[in-house]
C-alpha cells in the first residue's frame, strides 16, 4: 500500500515537470488565475492547482485575409485583400487581451482598409499602395498594442476594380502603347534620317577633298615638267655657249633642220632671209676648195 502512494506521488510530480520548446510560451493559471508565462527551458508546475491556459508562438506569424470590398473617394466599389505580418509580444496581453484575436485582427484590417480607400480616388488607389500599406501597418500595430501583437508589415495583396474599370484601364493602357510606339517609330525614322544625311554629307566632303588633291597633285606635276623642261632648255643653252658655237654653225644647223623639214610632206617652204645668207656662205666655201684642187 505504501509502496503504491510512492508510486502515486512520483507520478503526480514527474508530471508536473514541463520542458517549454524554443519560441513557444506557456501561459500558467493557479486556480483559475493567471499565475506566470513560461518560456523556452525546464519548469515545474504543481498538478491539479496549476493548470496551462494558452500555448503561445512567438514566431513571426503570416495571415492572408480575404478580399474586403471597398468603395473609393469617386464611388468606385473594388475587391482589395491583405497581408499581414505580425508577432506575439506580450502572451498573457494576447491570451486574456481580446476575445479570438485573429478574428479582431482581420475586422480591423477591414475597417482600416475601408477608411483609407474611402479618402483616395480610384487611380490614387491603383498607384499608392506603399502609402496604403504604411498607413495600415500605423495603425494596426498601435490598435493590436494591447492585445500584445506586434504588427510588423502590411502589404495590399490584390486591388481588383469592376470589370468594366478593368476594360477602360486596358483600352488606355493599349492607346499609351500604341502612342509610345509611334513616338519611338517617329524617332527611329528621325535618327536615320539624320544619319543618312550626315553620310552623304561626310561622303560628299570626301569626294570633294579627293578632287582638290587630285587637282593639286595634277598642277603639281605639270609644274615639275614645266621646270625640267626649262631646266634640260637651261642646261642645252649653258653647253652651247660651253662649246663656244658661232653664228654661222648655228645658221647651219638651223639650214639642216630645213632641210629635214624639205623631206617631209609639206608642199611649201618659206626659207628666212638669214638662210640665203647661208647659202650664200656654203657657195663660197665650194668654190674655194674647188680652186685649192686644181692648183
Amino acid at each position: 500500500m505504501l509502496l503504491t502512494i510512492i508510486i502515486i506521488i512520483i507520478v503526480i510530480i514527474a508530471a508536473g515537470v514541463k520542458i517549454i520548446p524554443q519560441s513557444k510560451a506557456y501561459v500558467v493559471e493557479r486556480l483559475g488565475a493567471y499565475d506566470r508565462t513560461m518560456e523556452t527551458g525546464l519548469h515545474y508546475r504543481f498538478p491539479i492547482i496549476d493548470r496551462i491556459a494558452n500555448v503561445v508562438s512567438l514566431k513571426e506569424i503570416v495571415k492572408d485575409f480575404a478580399p474586403q470590398p471597398v468603395i473609393t473617394k469617386d464611388n468606385v466599389t473594388m475587391q482589395i485583400d491583405t497581408v499581414v505580418y505580425y508577432q506575439i509580444t506580450d502572451s498573457k496581453l494576447y491570451t486574456y487581451g481580446v476575445e479570438n484575436p485573429i478574428n479582431a485582427i482581420e475586422n480591423l484590417t477591414a475597417t482600416t482598409l475601408r477608411n483609407i480607400i474611402g479618402e483616395l480616388e480610384l487611380d490614387e488607389t491603383l498607384t499608392s499602395r506603399d502609402i496604403i500599406n504604411t498607413k495600415m501597418r500605423s495603425i494596426l500595430d498601435e490598435a493590436t498594442d494591447p492585445w500584445g501583437i506586434k504588427v510588423n508589415r502590411v502589404e495590399v495583396k490584390n486591388i481588383i476594380p469592376p470589370r468594366d474599370i478593368q476594360d477602360t484601364m486596358e483600352k488606355q493602357m493599349r492607346a499609351e502603347r500604341e502612342r509610345r510606339e509611334a513616338i519611338l517609330k517617329a524617332e527611329g525614322e528621325k535618327k536615320a534620317a539624320i544619319l543618312i544625311a550626315e553620310g552623304e554629307k561626310e561622303s560628299a566632303i570626301l569626294r570633294a577633298e579627293a578632287k582638290k588633291e587630285s587637282q593639286i597633285k595634277e598642277a603639281e606635276g605639270e609644274a615639275e615638267a614645266i621646270l625640267k623642261i626649262q631646266q634640260a632648255t637651261a642646261e642645252g643653252l649653258k653647253l652651247l655657249k660651253d662649246v663656244k658655237m658661232d653664228e654661222a654653225v648655228l645658221k647651219f644647223k638651223s639650214y639642216e633642220a630645213l632641210v629635214d623639214v624639205a623631206n617631209g610632206q609639206s608642199t611649201k617652204i618659206i626659207v628666212p632671209s638669214d638662210l640665203q645668207n647661208i647659202t650664200t656662205i656654203g657657195t663660197t666655201l665650194a668654190e674655194t676648195m674647188k680652186g685649192k684642187e686644181k692648183k
